[in-house]
């Protein structure tokens, strides 16, 4: 049944047609990872390589992401990525408004289907949609917040570590964090 309303879900997303984006895109970028992952990661859209691919986080910021779930022994299979919206914005730009409300729907039936237990917010656009509206990155990314029974926890997205290294100290204490979390529930301490 669950597999059904996996691939229900990802022939939806592949056939929306909500937004303008649909008329723009290569791929939909629905997401992967584990379907019943305990951690949900979750960014603002997809970029030129996702947009190629039909995967999220496969270029440097997904590699970078990558790399900093490896330091932490959790890896990419044992996570759910995704983004708010499934279309690349052209030029990268900031998903709008109605293509995040469009999209919405697809991240939420995603969210009941994984039901993690803990949501990390890559940026302060999946922040703003999944925390709340006036989220600012700087002042409140590393606080986790309860919410609808899952933890969620905001940090900056990797795309902005590579255009700014300095964010790199506050973004690894942020997914030590979500490692150390992630190791209580499993019953387990976590280094």
């Amino acid at each position: 049944m669950i597999k059904q309303e996996w691939e229900q879900l990802y022939r939806d997303i592949s056939l929306c047609q909500a937004c303008d984006l649909a008329h723009t895109r290569t791929h939909t970028v629905p997401g992967e990872g584990d379907h019943s992952a305990a951690i949900m990661m979750v960014g603002e859209g997809p970029g030129a390589d996702e947009d190629r691919t039909g995967r999220p986080f496969v270029g440097r910021a997904g590699q970078l992401l990558d790399k900093m779930l490896d330091a932490f022994d959790v890896s990419r299979q044992q996570v759910y990525i995704c983004n708010i919206i499934k279309c690349r914005p052209p030029g990268n730009r900031n998903p709008a408004s109605g293509e995040m409300r469009a999209c919405l729907p697809h991240l939420t039936r995603q969210i009941a289907l994984v039901n993690p237990s803990i949501i990390v917010c890559l940026g302060k656009i999946a922040a703003g949609c999944l925390m709340h509206e006036n989220f600012a990155i700087t002042r409140e990314r590393g606080v986790w917040q309860e919410k609808d029974g899952r933890s969620y926890l905001a940090t900056f997205h990797p795309a902005a570590l590579l255009r700014d290294e300095r964010l790199l100290i506050d973004a690894w204490r942020d997914m030590r964090a979500v490692a150390q979390r992630y190791a209580q529930q499993q019953g387990g301490a976590h280094e």
